[in-house]
């Protein structure tokens, strides 16, 4: 089993990263919070779970050992897959995770893409206990890192790649970046991905 890569980020976007250890390059999934923690590093160390399905072996990554531990939490529920858990980790720090669940805020919780009301309702019950009794209950590491302005075109490009990958089409993502930026031009790749999240 894998525990954790560290080595140089050969490639980066806001849903995958490629880690060069010892010239072997590691495809891994990473969400909107990963992607702020380590953007602008020649380096870094993920926090790995493996993914191993008949048809495919995926490797998820993260920045921190809070935000794995949520996401295994996440993929326990039933319906919850790895896609899903990232992008609900895209679309709320683990802070912002840990406060909906705890405060059974199912509402917030279903403005994330995917998230039904049931789902919603079905991770809080599940979850609930969980986050109480966990480690990370009194845990509060989910501020995140300002990112450096960029031109209005390579933030677009950038945020309708990372929706393109994490399931959605080109087209309405196009449509909803766009309209974001036309609201706030200074917004960054990230912001513009979570807006887009609740929005798509």
């Amino acid at each position: 089993m894998i525990e954790y890569i560290r080595g140089g980020i050969a490639e980066l976007s806001p849903a995958t990263a490629v880690i060069d250890c010892n010239g072997l390059g590691y495809g891994i999934s990473i969400s909107l919070n990963t992607y702020a923690a380590i953007q602008g590093k020649k380096e870094c160390k993920l926090y790995i779970y493996e993914a191993i399905r008949e048809d495919a072996y995926l490797l998820y990554g993260f920045a921190d050992k809070q935000e794995r531990e949520l996401f295994l939490l996440l993929i326990s529920v039933s319906g919850i897959g790895g896609n899903t858990a990232r992008m609900i980790l895209s679309a709320l720090s683990p802070s912002e995770l840990i406060n909906v669940i705890s405060t059974e805020n199912a509402q917030l919780l279903k403005t994330v893409k995917g998230i039904g009301l049931k789902t919603a309702q079905r991770i809080i019950v599940d979850l609930k206990d969980k986050i109480k009794t966990g480690s990370m209950a009194a845990a509060g590491t989910g501020n995140m890192g300002t990112l450096l302005p960029a031109a209005n075109a390579q933030v677009q490009e950038e945020a309708v790649a990372a929706l393109t990958m994490l399931g959605f089409a080109q087209a309405p993502s196009q449509k909803v970046v766009l309209a974001i930026l036309k609201e706030d031009s200074a917004a960054s790749v990230e912001q513009v991905i979570k807006l887009a999240l609740k929005r798509l």
